[in-house]
């Protein structure tokens, strides 16, 4: 009998939204060592590691400008991840002196924390320390193992830094459109362990309780919920949960004692499929309503999901979930065992491990 050598990965995200923290709670799992750096602080109550708590961006010319990279996506014909370039000279300065300012603290930060001495290193979003990505440069050259992890806007908005794909080893997603934006992507799950939420309350007021927890309201399709949510008040009575900008304790809190679960429903900037937080909702044991294109959804294996694509549909499935308690506890039981079955922990690793050999990693 062998026994497993312990692999050494590093994380490096721009914020911890979850699924980073989750990455490392599974190596750790398994036996692995890991850390993970963050760029920003995240206001979700994740946990962090290592963060470098760099300010966010502010401002009316900030938000001009992102509101003009989230237009572009819509105007990309073609569907293909293209390669991220500044806009402008001074989009251009702002990152080469953003680069310049940031030295020390990344420099102290790698040796205070022995980061040299991980041998896998993975980026989060696909995103160096600095735009220029010397530091992954220097990682290369030590000999490090390169893994790109892209998660959503990060393709579809920002784009590929084109150095950090000629340095990757691996590149992968966990997203489904994101197969078709960039080629030599890798399909995998998000490690998820339900063993985290607290237990499903069952709701005795004889009122059904439907919640919705967007982070981005364009991308989630939030107004158009909205919409669905008050004519059907016209129809029958409920309770509709709108969670936004509150800690992740009290978002469980709420979401355990509920029904019915949207996550997005024809969200700009590819809005569809599920999240975070259709995994919370269904690892719950609560049915999700989401868009998914046919496509998806016949690709997806053994698919739990209520498919609303449009407001007609959203407003017919709402209205069966409502009249229909027995239909909710079988999709929402369906829910549970599929994120445990294909998220968890053990699964997504062995998969992990699997490209990791395919690409010569270890």
């Amino acid at each position: 009998m062998t026994i497993k050598e312990q692999l050494k990965i590093l994380h490096i995200a721009v914020v911890n939204a979850g699924f980073p923290s989750d990455f490392c709670e599974m190596h750790r799992r398994n036996g692995d060592l890991t850390k993970l750096v963050t760029f920003y602080q995240n206001t979700f109550g994740f946990p962090e590691d290592i963060c470098m708590d760099w300010r966010v961006p502010q401002g009316s010319l900030v938000s001009l400008w992102r509101k003009k990279k989230e237009r572009s996506v819509g105007n990309n014909k073609d569907r293909k991840a293209h390669y991220f370039r500044p806009h402008n000279l001074v989009e251009k300065l702002y990152f080469a002196i953003n680069d310049k300012l940031r030295e020390p603290q990344v420099n102290k930060t790698i040796k205070e924390h022995d980061l040299d001495q991980f041998e896998i290193i993975h980026y989060d979003f696909g995103l160096d320390f600095y735009r220029n990505s010397s530091q992954t440069k220097k990682w290369k050259n030590a000999g490090k193992k390169i893994v790109c992890c892209y998660y959503g806007s990060d393709l579809r908005i920002r784009g590929i830094i084109k150095e950090m794909q000629e340095l990757s080893d691996l590149n992968i997603t966990a997203e489904y459109d994101h197969l078709a934006l960039k080629d030599d992507l890798e399909f995998m799950f998000y490690p998820y362990d339900t063993l985290e939420l607290p237990e499903k309350i069952e709701n005795d007021s004889g009122i059904v309780r439907i919640v919705h927890s967007p982070t981005n309201r364009q991308f989630k399709g939030t107004d158009l919920i909205i919409k669905v949510i008050t004519r059907l008040k016209e129809k029958r009575e409920f309770n509709f949960y709108l969670l936004e900008n509150k800690p992740r304790h009290e978002v469980l809190e709420i979401k355990r004692g509920c029904d019915i679960g949207i996550e997005c429903v024809c969200g700009k900037m590819g809005g569809y499929g599920y999240g975070k937080s259709g995994l919370e909702m269904m690892g719950m044991g609560i049915p999700v309503v989401t868009s998914m294109p046919d496509e998806y959804r016949n690709w997806l294996p053994e698919n739990p999901f209520i498919v609303a694509n449009s407001e007609d549909e959203l407003y017919d499935q709402l209205l069966f979930l409502i009249d229909n308690h027995e239909y909710r506890q079988e999709q929402g039981e369906k829910s549970k065992y599929w994120v445990d079955n294909y998220h968890g922990f053990s699964n997504v690793n062995k998969r992990l491990y699997e490209l990791y050999e395919k690409y010569g990693i270890i």
